[in-house]
């Protein structure tokens, strides 16, 4: 059969397979595994996931369901120090909210604790493997350099009876934490550094989120996760491409332990990493353990939780994860790649509101003392979405920087003398201003050309003016809280310079707080997580912090890209 080079989509679109597509395509021809594909998404449940592990889930889930087969969740739980049932909890939630659910029971590593014991004392039995006294420092510097053949530890010819003593006593906690390990007996002299008799098992004294305290000897990533993926049916066990060298010592386990005709392929992609943000676990821990967020969720951070909060939907990371696509190359994402995304869903789905984040009033002098309603379309890209009546007053607020007293020649807002149209209303003219003693504008009076309303069929109607402003009618205007939040980091690679602390690079600027907003009305039962378009501002998203009182708002996106612009 020849290999296939296209994929034809459910839309009808051909597109060109990736390479792990055409390694799939390869097995399935041959027959390997009985044609089967089955995936795996293994995360250490030591921290919440991110958006680099979003796009992981979409590969592995979407492959199982491109191939009609299954994707398991497995938690990568043999480091009890770092694990907690937080994380597990986070890491299902994630992979729920982003619309795929794997199959059968959710694995863990330590389900298997005890067959990986079993097969570690059969690996004593065959001469494979032994127990070494030496400190971490000695069996690293044993291991020597690239260059040079490593140096044999002085327990490597222990015999079988005292090797199944050591490790059984280690088991039942007669020796103190990180004084013996078991190791492989592979090759000391091997270019492949990881060959170099791999530690097995390290003694751990710390209570495990799963088994409790009924062990103290733990099994290692490189011999836990091929076996595991033996295990569990995985036919291709996708990882990132830092795991390209870990594949002989994945392959050797499973050739001195098992003997059928199924076997699990390992499979490296590369790492997708997103600029003006960091992906280390261990540097998002330091930013919540230290304050620099308000946690794992902050809007600012690159966990999907906190996109979740931020106002992001699955919808937009599935994009983003299928515009990236996979690589052999490690690659740099730009984070404008995100927010574009993240637009293009928001724009077909988000009702278009009026808000008000930096409130100045303006009084129509010659307008009733009475209240109408104007009618305005909630969502021009959604034919159903209808439209919506909001209140018209003699008493508004616009935004403050959309007046400007001695404005340039450009300036298309409301000036002294000028006119602007307010959206779905009237045009109005601006005749005088209201100063406080340090100067500052405090009320803009205007008149209102009463003829002028949209829709009303008259000639002032379709009047053309160049400035389009929105508004909220004071009287009926709620307070809201907004929170405008901004890249975390200035630096496009905060994590690349060896000489400076990531956390020097942590943008100022990356979160201001509005007290003041006035928002239109008929967002009054707006609940957490609803997602709107502030017309002429950007896309918003109620926050968890909202309550009876107070409604809160994040910014999920500025209407267009102008963070490039402004770091030019």
């Amino acid at each position: 059969m020849d290999k296939q080079e296209h994929l034809t989509e459910a839309d009808g679109e051909s597109r060109s397979l990736n390479f792990i597509e055409q390694i799939i395509e390869e097995n399935r021809a041959e027959g390997k595994n009985g044609g089967r594909v089955h995936t795996r998404f293994p995360p250490e449940p030591n921290g919440y996931l991110h958006i680099g592990h979003a796009t992981s889930i979409c590969l592995n889930f979407g492959l199982a369901a491109q191939y009609n087969g299954k994707c398991n969740l497995r938690f990568d739980d043999t480091n009890p120090v770092k694990e907690d049932v937080e994380y597990t909890d986070s890491i299902q939630d994630d992979i729920r909210w982003l619309g795929f659910q794997w199959d059968g029971e959710v694995h863990y590593a330590s389900d298997y604790f005890q067959q990986l014991y079993d097969w570690a004392e059969q690996m004593i039995r065959e001469g494979k493997a032994y127990v070494d006294d030496q400190s971490a420092e000695e069996i690293s510097a044993g291991r020597r350099t690239i260059n040079e053949p490593g140096v044999n530890s002085p327990y490597r010819n222990r015999s079988v009876e005292e090797n199944l003593d050591l490790f059984r006593r280690m088991k039942n906690g007669e020796f103190p934490e990180g004084s013996r390990v078991l190791r492989a007996k592979i090759d000391m002299a091997s270019p492949n550094m990881l060959l170099r008799d791999p530690i097995m098992y390290r003694i751990l004294y710390s209570h495990h989120h799963r088994t409790g305290d009924a062990w103290c000897i733990y099994p290692m990533y490189d011999y836990t996760h091929g076996q595991s993926d033996y295990l569990e049916g995985i036919t291709h066990s996708i990882c990132t491409l830092e795991f390209e060298v870990h594949r002989p010592l994945y392959n050797w386990f499973l050739d001195e332990l098992t003997d059928t005709e199924y076997r699990p392929r390992q499979i490296e992609f590369a790492r997708r990493n997103l600029n003006y943000t960091v992906m280390s676990k261990r540097k998002l821990l330091e930013l919540v353990e230290k304050g620099f967020v308000s946690g794992w969720d902050d809007p600012r951070m690159p966990t999907i939780s906190g996109l979740r909060r931020r106002g992001y939907t699955p919808e937009s990371i599935r994009l983003f994860a299928e515009k990236v696509g996979v690589a052999r190359r490690e690659i740099v994402v730009d984070m404008a790649l995100l927010e574009y995304c993240i637009r293009e869903h928001l724009n077909k789905i988000a009702p278009r509101v009026m808000a008000v984040l930096d409130p100045v009033k303006v009084v129509l002098d010659n307008y009733p003392d009475r209240t109408e309603m104007v009618a305005l379309e909630n969502n021009p890209e959604d034919e159903n979405a209808g439209i919506r009546e909001v209140p018209f007053s003699r008493e508004l607020y616009i935004e403050r920087d959309d007046f400007m007293e001695n404005a340039p020649k450009n300036f298309f807002r409301l000036t002294p003398g000028g006119e602007v149209r307010l959206k779905g209303a009237y045009i109005i003219k601006c005749t005088s201003v209201e100063k406080d003693a340090a100067g500052n504008v405090t009320a803009i009076h205007a008149t209102c050309d009463l003829a002028s309303r949209s829709g009303s069929g008259t000639e002032a109607s379709n009047r053309k003016v160049k400035g389009t402003l929105h508004w909220v009618s004071a009287a009926h205007a709620i307070d809201a809280e907004v929170r405008l939040y901004d890249r975390l980091f200035k630096d496009e690679d905060p994590a690349g310079h060896k000489e400076i602390d990531f956390k020097e690079f942590i943008n100022e600027h990356s979160l201001k707080v509005l007290t003041k907003c006035k928002i239109e009305p008929g967002l009054q039962q707006a609940k957490p997580g609803d997602k709107f378009q502030f017309q002429r501002l950007g896309y918003f998203c109620v926050d968890k912090d909202t309550t009876a009182e107070k409604l809160v708002f994040n910014r999920t996106v500025a209407l267009k890209d102008t963070w490039s612009k402004t770091q030019k």
